[in-house]
């Protein structure tokens, strides 16, 4: 560009030059800056060989993405997968139904028993109807209830349910229907 260009005349152009060279300067300097050194010239430097990094092996997926080739947690112990409980909207639905439908694509089976009998006696309430996402364990667990103890064989995929041996309940006082009732207000909406 030569300098009787019109557009070199304005003046905030004119300082473009000087301002690059001024950068230019700058970066040259920077470069030419040597280190001090932490040590004297004269002490050995131990150093330490660094283990080498754990070989982890990859694959390229798509243009910018490399996944690694091990299995998840979630895979290793299938206890760990995530599930989400969206049992069937059925009027007599029962805490086993719920159980054999969340394992239905676990991997597991629901073992059979007299303690699996008295879940399929247990209505599952409507809290239960949805779930999740939960870990497996996590979901079998809230679907029983703390009165059930959760046992896992890995090696035949059978999850089993006991009863917790815990003393025994005390049964609840009789209702009497004559009992006078107390009831409270609803709490209405205030608007500001």
């Amino acid at each position: 560009m030569c300098p009787s260009h019109p557009w070199f005349h304005h003046p905030e152009h004119r300082l473009l030059p000087g301002v690059l060279a001024l950068l230019w300067t700058a970066l040259i300097g920077g470069c030419a800056t040597t280190p001090t050194p932490s040590a004297p010239p004269d002490a050995p430097i131990s150093a330490s060989p660094e283990p080498p990094p754990e070989f982890v092996p990859v694959v390229r997926y798509g243009r910018y993405t490399l996944i690694e080739l091990a299995p998840s947690a979630a895979q290793q112990d299938l206890m760990l997968q995530a599930v989400e409980v969206s049992a069937p909207d059925t009027l007599h639905a029962t805490v086993a139904d719920a159980l054999r439908h969340v394992l239905r694509r676990s991997g597991y089976q629901l073992c059979t028993g007299q303690d699996t009998d008295s879940l399929d006696r247990l209505p599952l309430p409507a809290a239960h109807y949805q779930l999740g996402p939960l870990l497996l364990r996590d979901a079998l667990l809230t679907l029983t209830g703390p009165a059930w103890d959760l046992h896992v064989d890995d090696g035949t995929r059978l999850v089993c349910f006991s009863h917790v041996t815990a003393a025994p309940a005390r049964p609840l006082p009789p209702i009497d229907p004559d009992a006078d009732v107390q009831t409270f207000p609803l709490a209405t909406e205030v608007q500001p």
